[in-house]
């Protein structure tokens, strides 16, 4: 496996996870949970392999990704 490949293979990994926790924690649809997260800060800095973060575990991308969903619903309140 190459590095790329290596590096796709985690960032999908990661986020099919946090798309799991989405779902589960705050009852998310689908749809809503993956569209969440292909939009967020989060997923773009998951996705800039220069930073390393796709190499961290999901539960800890998944944090990041929870403070800027409970963020975005307080700022909707």
């Amino acid at each position: 496996m190459t590095k790329k490949q290596l590096q796709n293979f985690l960032i999908s990994f990661t986020t099919d996870r946090m798309t799991e926790y989405m779902v589960e924690d705050y009852g998310l649809e689908l749809s809503k949970a993956l569209s969440f997260i292909y939009n967020s800060q989060t997923y773009g800095k998951l996705t800039a392999t220069e930073n390393g973060l796709y190499s961290q575990s999901p539960e800890y991308v998944y944090e990041l990704l929870e403070k800027e969903y409970n963020k975005s619903i307080a700022l909707a309140g």
